[in-house]
C-alpha cells in the first residue's frame, strides 16, 4: 500500500460502507487470471480465486488496483486476484512452488499449518530473510498431512491488504469426507485506509474505531435491573479500571469491509447445489483483525474439521472462528436459497454470500445480534458470567489489575512432579509483568473450554466450543507423558496499545527453548480482555482440557478473557520458528515470539 494513501473514511452511510459494491474487487485481471478463468479455474467455487494443482505452481506477486467500496485504492495480489489462487495439492507429494516478488518491497509466504523444514516456514527474520523485489524464491517440501489450510504474507501489513490464499491438501488414498459439492469459502477484511496509518491510531487511541460504547440507554437499562445505585456503582467500576466493557474487537465496520471469498455483502458470493446434494464448505479466516461467527439460518452444519484434521462429526447452528482458524462443515440443504451469514464478534457488519439451486436467488438476510458486554469473569475469570451482583463488583479487590506485587518468574520452569498428569492450576506472574506494558493480571483464571464466548452464550443457538472437538484419529504418535511445562501470559496495555508475552514485547523477549523430540505442556493464561487466536509454527498443538486429557490437535488456538487453557506438543523440526497472536495488530505491536528447537 502506498503511504501516500489516504486516511479519511469513505463519505458513505454506514449500511452502503458495511455493504461494500456488487461488483467491487480487483479492477485489473491479469493474463493468468483470465486463463485460468477459460480453463474453469475461478468459478463459483471459489469466487475469483482461480484454482491451480500439480507438483509445480509459480506464484507472483504485485501491487493491483481495486474497489470494494466506491474508491479505488491498490492491493497486494498473488496472481492478480484477492483472495490469491485456491491451491490444490496432495498428501505425499514434494512440492515446488516459486515465488517472484514484483512489489517495491520485500515479500513472503507463510503456509499456515503445514509442517515442513522451518526454511520453507515463510517468515522473515526468523527462517530465511524475505524475498526481495525482483527476486524469485523457491519454496520446496514434502506434503506430510491432509486438509484444509490457508497460506499468507508474513511480510509487514500485505496480508491485510490482500495477500492470502486457500491451500486444500487431498488425502493421498481418497476424501474419506463424502460430499456431492466441495467449496471453499474464505472469509477476510478490507480496509480503504493505510493499514499503518490504522495502526498509528490505535497506538494514539486503542478504541478509536469501538462506537460501541456504554450509552445513556445502556445506563437506564441496568438502572431497571440493579436500580439506580447499582447501576452507578457499575459505572464506577469501568470508569476506575480505564477499560470499556464492549472492547470486544480493535477494528470495526467503521473501517473494514468484510468479504468472502474476495466479495462483498453486496456482491453476495453463490455456491450451486441440487436439493438433496451433500455439500462441504471449507471455511477459512484469513481475515487480518476480525473474529467470526457464523451460521447458516434454518440449516444445520456437521463440523467435521478443525485446522485440516478430521474430528468427530459435531451438529452446530453457529460457530466463532478467529483469524487463521479454518473449519470444515457438511450442510445438506433443502430449499432453494440459504444465506451464510458471519458478522464480526463486535456486531457492527458481517461477510454474507448464498447457497442456491440457480444464480441470482437470494435468502433473507439476518439483523446483527446485539452488542453483548464483557462480564468480570471475562475479566478476572473463575466466576458465572453475569451471575456478579452489583455489591460483588463494588467490593471487588482491584489490586490484581496490574499493580504492584511480587511475582515468579515463570517463563520456562521445570516442574518438581515428573510425569505432569494434568495443567498446573498455580497462577505464576513473570515478574516482567509488572511493568507499563501490562493493564491487567488475572489470579482467578477460567479453564473452561465449553464457553462459546461473549456474544454467543445462551443466544439460543447451538454453538460450536473447544470442548466439543475431538481429533478422530486420536492425537500424535506420541503418548508419553510430558516432562515439562512451559507457562506464558498473553499480556497487554489497552491505552499503550502494547499487546506482549509476559510483559515483554518482541524484541525485549529471548527466544523459548525447546529441545528436539521432547514432550512438554505449554500453558496459556490470557491476562487481557481480548480473545487471542494463538498460532504457533512447526508443530502441532494438541489441546487438553484441565484434566489432562487430549481433545483434538490444533496449529490455532484462541485463548478468551481470563482463560487459562494448555497443550501437549512435540518439536520434531529443528529450527526457528515464530509463535504469535493471529490478529496482525497483535502481532505487529509485540505478542510475537521466536522459539528455537535444538
Amino acid at each position: 500500500m502506498s503511504d501516500s494513501m489516504p486516511g479519511r473514511l469513505l463519505p458513505l452511510s454506514r449500511r452502503r460502507f458495511v455493504q461494500g459494491l456488487a461488483a467491487g474487487g480487483v479492477l485489473a485481471l491479469s493474463p493468468g487470471w483470465l486463463q485460468a478463468r477459460a480453463n474453469g479455474g475461478g468459478s463459483t467455487q471459489t469466487g475469483l480465486a482461480p484454482v491451480l494443482t500439480g507438483r509445480e505452481i509459480d506464484l507472483t506477486i504485485a501491487e493491483t488496483p481495486v474497489n470494494f467500496t466506491g474508491v479505488t485504492r491498490m492491493a497486494t495480489t498473488i496472481n492478480g486476484s484477492i483472495p490469491g489462487p485456491t491451491l490444490r495439492l496432495r498428501e505425499g507429494d514434494e512440492v515446488t512452488i516459486r515465488v517472484t516478488n514484483r512489489l517495491p518491497v520485500s515479500t513472503s509466504i507463510h503456509w499456515h499449518g503445514i509442517i515442513l523444514p522451518f526454511q520453507m516456514d515463510g517468515v522473515p527474520g526468523i527462517s530465511f530473510s524475505g524475498i526481495a523485489p525482483g527476486e524469485t524464491f523457491t519454496y520446496r517440501f514434502k506434503l506430510q498431512q491432509s486438509g484444509t489450510y490457508w497460506y499468507h504474507s508474513h511480510s509487514g501489513f500485505q496480508e491485510m491488504t490482500g495477500m492470502y490464499g486457500a491451500l486444500i491438501i487431498e488425502p493421498r488414498e481418497g476424501e474419506s469426507i463424502r460430499a456431492d459439492r466441495d467449496y471453499v469459502v474464505q472469509l477476510s477484511d478490507w480496509t480503504d485506509e493505510d493499514p499503518m496509518r490504522v495502526f498509528g491510531k490505535l497506538k494514539i487511541q486503542g478504541d478509536a474505531y469501538n462506537f460501541n460504547q456504554p450509552t445513556v440507554g445502556d445506563f437506564f437499562r441496568d438502572i431497571s435491573s440493579l436500580g439506580l445505585a447499582g447501576a452507578l456503582d457499575k459505572r464506577q467500576m469501568w470508569n476506575q479500571m480505564r477499560m470499556n466493557p464492549t472492547d470486544l474487537a480493535d477494528l470495526s465496520a467503521a473501517t473494514l469491509t468484510y468479504l468472502m471469498n474476495g466479495t462483498t455483502p453486496a456482491g453476495n458470493w453463490s455456491g450451486l447445489f441440487k436439493p438433496g446434494e451433500r455439500v462441504r464448505l471449507r471455511f477459512i479466516n484469513g481475515s487480518s483483525n476480525t473474529f467470526y461467527d457464523v451460521r447458516i439460518p434454518e440449516l444445520k452444519m456437521t463440523v467435521v474439521q478443525a485446522d485440516g484434521q478430521d474430528i468427530e462429526p459435531v451438529s452446530v447452528d453457529e460457530f466463532r472462528f478467529g483469524p487463521g482458524e479454518t473449519y470444515d462443515v457438511l450442510v445438506e440443504p433443502r430449499n432453494d436459497a440459504y444465506t451464510i451469514f458471519a458478522q464480526s464478534m463486535e456486531r457492527t457488519g458481517y461477510a454474507r454470500g448464498t447457497l442456491t439451486v440457480r444464480e441470482g436467488l437470494e435468502a433473507a438476510v439476518p439483523a446483527l445480534d446485539p452488542v453483548q458486554w464483557l462480564t468480570m469473569a471475562d475479566m478476572m475469570g473463575n466466576m458465572d458470567h453475569g451471575a456478579m451482583s452489583h455489591d460483588a463488583m463494588k467490593d471487588m479487590d482491584h489490586s490484581s489489575m496490574g499493580h504492584g506485587g511480587a511475582a515468579m518468574d515463570h517463563s520456562q520452569h521445570a516442574m518438581q512432579k515428573n510425569p505432569l498428569a494434568r495443567p498446573s492450576r498455580e497462577v505464576r506472574h513473570a515478574s516482567t509483568e509488572y511493568g507499563p506494558s501490562v493493564d491487567m493480571r488475572v489470579e482467578m483464571p477460567r479453564t473452561n473450554l465449553d464457553d462459546p464466548g461473549v456474544g454467543l452464550r445462551n443466544n439460543g443457538r447451538r454453538v460450536l466450543t473447544l470442548a466439543d472437538l475431538r481429533s478422530l484419529d486420536g492425537v500424535l504418535d506420541d503418548r508419553r507423558a510430558p516432562a515439562r511445562e512451559i507457562e506464558l501470559h498473553l499480556t497487554g496495555n489497552m491505552e499503550r496499545y502494547s499487546w506482549s508475552f509476559d510483559g515483554l514485547e518482541f524484541g525485549q523477549s529471548t527466544p523459548v527453548s525447546m529441545r528436539h523430540g521432547e514432550r512438554l505442556r505449554v500453558i496459556l493464561q490470557n491476562d487481557t480482555m481480548m480473545t487471542h487466536p494463538m498460532h504457533l509454527h512447526g508443530m502441532w498443538s494438541e489441546l487438553e482440557n484441565d484434566q489432562g486429557e487430549l481433545l483434538v490437535r490444533r496449529h490455532t488456538i484462541p485463548v478468551q478473557p481470563a482463560q487459562r487453557i494448555s497443550f501437549l506438543t512435540t518439536p520434531n523440526d529443528l529450527g526457528r520458528w515464530a509463535w504469535h497472536c493471529h490478529l496482525l495488530f497483535h502481532m505487529d505491536a509485540g505478542m510475537f515470539r521466536e522459539v528455537v528447537v535444538s
